[in-house]
């Protein structure tokens, strides 16, 4: 770790770090604020900051900086190639209460690594050289931290952008065991991170495929790393970080009763940005958090396959209320079902 800047603690410094990965138009300040009702992770990240020529910083990630009143340290997440730009950004950044900058080199999508950012950066280990000395100059003062996967369409430069990170005293990495390819598909290549871990100066953080308590206890085991970074399992059971806390100190899991998820769907639905939705883009919306949560309810799939056929807010809240007021003994499953 650079000697000039250090991690923010820990609130929970016996265990290993806990963070929600960045999730473009989900990990908004609201989102943040709903997770930590239910039990926050160590770390946020915010949605990134897209950076070129003309660029500004987006008010609307900004808020869930200026805004947040979560008690946890955000890092503030950039993407993009300019170096002068991502320089820039990165200054402007500094000026606000950040726990340190994250730079993303893993954004598996299509649309983002063709222009040579996100994930597409893993293609050009000197682009990231360069990238990152410039912004270790720049960042002096906070971390500077990297989100990325294991490579491009495999491998090759791994290990190359591992000792660029140590150069730059990077301070965090957070690592994706897929490459950008992989997308979200095929194991998660956890031996990868351990590799990393013993490679690198800065703690890791374990990403990929985190879906339950007892899978970040054995990634941790596995891997060695210093945290768990848990992304889209956090959306179907925004309890996990507080249960993956309750099994590293070997306590007995609380088991979420089925009207607390029904509780979860309600505050979901009350995003602020609500009144400015057409229902049909509400119900879409909340569809993409129901998509995850629905894989720990019903391990039959009946909840899943039903929900995608509502097209109103009736349809919808009456299925739900139908599938988990149902039985007041029924409980949220501690790992989703593999088998949808």
């Amino acid at each position: 770790m650079s000697s000039q800047v250090s991690l923010p603690q820990s609130l929970h410094s016996d265990l290993p770090l806990t963070a929600l990965a960045p999730m473009q138009d989900v990990t908004n300040l609201w989102f943040m604020k709903v997770i930590a009702h239910y039990g926050s992770p160590d770390y946020f990240f915010t949605e990134y900051f897209r950076v070129n020529d003309t660029s500004r910083l987006n008010r609307s990630i900004l808020t869930a900086i200026t805004e947040n009143d979560t008690g946890r340290p955000v890092f503030a997440q950039m993407i993009g190639e300019s170096i002068k730009d991502l320089v820039r950004t990165a200054k402007e950044l500094c000026k606000y209460n950040i726990a340190g900058v994250d730079l993303n080199m893993g954004c598996p999508a299509p649309r983002i690594y063709r222009k040579n950012v996100g994930g597409g950066l893993l293609l050009s280990p000197e682009k990231v050289e360069r990238i990152l000395g410039e912004l270790r100059s720049a960042v002096n003062d906070r971390p500077l931290t990297v989100k990325m996967r294991l490579g491009f369409e495999n491998t090759d430069n791994f290990y190359s952008i591992l000792d660029i990170i140590n150069r730059h005293s990077i301070d965090l990495l957070s690592l994706h065991g897929r490459t950008v390819l992989d997308m979200y598909h095929g194991p998660v290549k956890y031996d990868l991170i351990a590799s990393a871990v013993k490679r690198v100066d800065c703690p890791v953080l374990a990403n990929g495929n985190i879906n339950s308590a007892f899978t970040a206890v054995e990634v941790l085991s596995q891997t060695g790393a210093a945290g768990v970074m848990v992304g889209r399992w956090a959306i179907g059971n925004p309890w996990l970080f507080n249960q993956i806390r309750q099994a590293l100190r070997f306590e007995t899991i609380t088991p979420v009763p089925l009207i607390e998820v029904r509780n979860y769907i309600d505050r979901l639905w009350r995003t602020p940005v609500a009144a400015t939705m057409p229902e049909r883009a509400r119900i879409g919306y909340l569809k993409m958090f129901l998509n995850y949560i629905a894989l720990s309810v019903d391990a039959e799939g009946d909840f899943l396959r039903l929900m995608r056929q509502t097209s109103t807010e009736v349809e919808m809240f009456n299925l739900c209320d139908r599938v988990l007021l149902a039985d007041l003994t029924k409980t949220l499953a501690l790992k989703p079902s593999s088998s949808l």
